[in-house]
């Protein structure tokens, strides 16, 4: 008798054991089944064959095969069995997610007609600078597994490169994989890419697609009719029987790594698919992540250099203002409204970039000290002016603005601090003829009023711009001439080490938006500390310097790239539980003997409630990556061996990006 082992939707790390319901039918490895499990029933995914189980024979109970879907590749199997052991993640549960939602439930979507019609022409190329085709040249030619850093300048035509490599996997019958961190960008770049290829089946592959359209999009890639599979980190599971080339655009972004559930980064996901399939994998960023830097340093990667602007002549200007000695006005100094001025009466963009939302940080009541604490979370509630709401950005609690302070009554409550709101209200006292708009999560909080901002921007409408990190990449607005940079000085010295390169790549992003085509740009950074050396290589547009001195400071200190991490959390009602589930964790950590091994002692999370849960973290660390590995892979069962209470959750994060 065959038994089928299947991977079910369960937290548990283990594969279940079924016999097939009817006569065999040959391979069923990659087979989507329908199985009872408990008092209901559940769908998962048939992993693997086996002539005998450790329960008897007669109480296997009976899969049942759902014929009209396709099995699933071994190359997609072997890539969420890479991530259960890579995460520690129970292969039932990676499974799951990888799988678009209608086959979770074993559905599959109603299959739309192609639409029929003539194919416009193939668009006229632009002339490739030198260095872009160096780089296309690079990709073309490489055979077998080989990964490049695209490292270009803003404005540099990174793009164009991608497009170009993907045209050479066109032309040979293949399929490409394009990866991009944000849903914002995928319809922007979905468009450009329809433009240049506009015979090719193109699918988008977002959580802003509907359950329907992701399936469909599945399936076109699965049975290769998708050419060009464009998306977010989800797209990196996408099965490609004929994928040739990948590529990961703005590499270093933060979004590429989820925080929740199956905690993987799709840029490491990629590179271990790329030499699964034994392709190239272009990385493509500005300010590329410093473990990427470092391994391009090392030759490990093939570095390719986009030092010049495709369109403008010229990097911006950038300058810092010096603002201990001045009294600031409603928080922009003179030297910058000087400079919005001027752009105003040319008729030319300004964008003021605060990444901040909202009014005010913090509502405060100056008589005795009352704060606008979130009662759920250990963070403060947000003033929104606009709407009079007062509003928790970790946990999406809102109430109304109090009239008089909850504790003593005080009328004088006073906002503190700045954020995108207080700086548009600012900004139309200070240029009342001015046409500004604010772009941040609460203006463009659906599709419909994003693209609407952006359409307004790109026809000239705007004349000042007030934003959060939503316009720091991807866009190309020729009128926009000026970019001034507000608050920034605060994650020069947060306490994750990883603070300052964000902060240098989302300066050097947003800055990248001023001056992209025939006028000269300039960014203007309002700071308390204008000798930092962090502003200093930006002025220099100098990201080498700037990673080659944080590399030297990690490697002093002990930080990725050189040590490799894991963080095991845990979350409780009450803080002293995650803590005393954590101590365990080391105790049983500690009777595995494992000498490259260093282990941390539990402490509160930076944030320590959120949602009304006390959160605990345990750093684990190492030398070598292996090690760590090893020891995790021991060190998981026990863990699942404890007895924990009910309301008590923990979760491992393998090379964690947040702390």
């Amino acid at each position: 008798m065959t038994i089928l082992q299947i991977a079910l939707d369960v937290p548990l790390p283990r594969l279940f054991d079924y016999r097939l319901a009817g006569e065999s039918q040959g391979n069923l490895v990659g087979r989507l089944v329908r199985v009872p499990f408990g008092r209901g029933v559940r769908f998962g995914v048939v992993v693997g064959e086996a002539t005998t189980s450790d329960q008897p024979a007669e109480k296997l109970k009976a899969a049942e095969l759902i014929d009209d879907l396709p099995a699933l590749p071994a190359d997609w199997l072997e890539l969420c069995g890479f991530c259960a052991r890579y995460y520690h993640y129970p292969l039932g549960q990676v499974v799951t997610f990888a799988l678009p939602p209608l086959l979770r439930r074993g559905k599959k979507p109603r299959m739309l007609k192609d639409k029929a019609g003539a194919v416009p022409p193939a668009p006229t190329l632009p002339v490739a600078m030198p260095d872009q085709v160096i780089a296309i040249d690079a990709i073309t030619a490489a055979s077998g597994f080989q990964t490049f850093l695209l490292h270009g300048v803003t404005g540099s035509g990174k793009t164009e490169v991608y497009l170009r490599a993907i045209a050479a996997v066109l032309e040979r019958g293949g399929q490409a994989l394009m990866l991009v961190p944000e849903i914002a960008l995928t319809p922007q770049l979905e468009s450009r890419v329809s433009a240049r290829f506009p015979s090719a089946h193109i699918v988008a592959a977002h959580s802003g697609v509907g359950d329907a359209a992701r399936t469909r999009a599945f399936l076109a890639a699965l049975e290769g009719r998708a050419a060009i599979v464009l998306g977010t980190r989800l797209s990196v599971f996408m099965p490609l029987p004929a994928l040739q080339l990948i590529v990961v655009d703005e590499e270093h972004d933060a979004s590429f790594k989820q925080q929740e559930g199956l905690r993987y980064s799709a840029r490491d996901v990629a590179i271990f698919r790329a030499k699964q399939r034994a392709i190239p994998i272009v990385l493509g960023s500005a300010t590329p992540s410093l473990e990427t830097f470092h391994h391009a340093s090392c030759g490990r990667y093939r570095k390719l250099d986009l030092p010049l602007r495709a369109v403008a002549a010229a990097m911006p200007t950038v300058a810092t203002v010096d603002t201990r000695k001045e009294k600031l006005q409603d928080g922009l100094s003179a030297a910058l409204l000087a400079a919005v001025g001027a752009r105003l009466e040319k008729g030319e963009q300004s964008l003021l970039f605060l990444n901040r939302r909202g009014y005010a940080p913090v509502l405060a009541c100056p008589a005795c000290g009352w704060i606008s604490h979130c009662r759920r979370c250990a963070a403060n509630m947000v003033l929104h002016l606009a709407d009079r709401r007062l509003r928790c950005h970790h946990c999406g609690l809102e109430v109304a603005i109090p009239h008089t302070c909850p504790d003593c009554g005080n009328l004088d409550l006073q906002p503190f601090g700045r954020g995108t709101q207080r700086l548009e209200v600012a900004l139309t006292e200070r240029f009342p003829t001015a046409r500004i708009l604010r772009i941040d999560r609460d203006s463009a909080d659906s599709p419909k009023k994003w693209h609407a901002l952006l359409a307004a921007i790109h026809a000239g409408e705007a004349d000042m711009l007030v934003g959060t990190q939503m316009l720091a990449k991807g866009h190309d607005f020729p009128k926009l001439t000026l970019v001034g940079v507000v608050g920034a000085d605060a994650a020069l010295f947060a306490a994750d080490f990883r603070a300052p390169e964000r902060l240098f790549a989302q300066l050097m992003q947003v800055g990248g938006r001023s001056g992209r085509a025939h006028l000269p740009g300039a960014v203007l950074i309002q700071t308390e500390y204008p000798d930092h050396p962090l502003y200093r290589a930006l002025i220099n547009h100098d990201y080498s310097a700037f990673a080659n001195e944080q590399l030297a400071e990690r490697a002093v200190a002990g930080f990725p790239p050189f040590t490799f991490q894991a963080l095991l959390r845990a979350e409780a009602p009450a803080l002293p539980q995650a803590l005393e589930f954590l101590a365990t964790a080391v105790t049983s950590a500690e009777a595995l003997g494992a000498p490259d091994i260093m282990l941390y002692d539990p402490v509160p999370m930076r944030m320590a409630r959120l949602k009304n849960r006390e959160r605990a973290q345990l750093l684990v660390e190492s030398k070598s990556r292996p090690a760590l590995q090893s020891f995790l892979a021991d060190w998981m069962p026990r863990l699942y061996a404890l007895k924990t209470p009910r309301e008590l959750r923990w979760h491992l994060d393998v090379d964690p990006q947040e702390f």
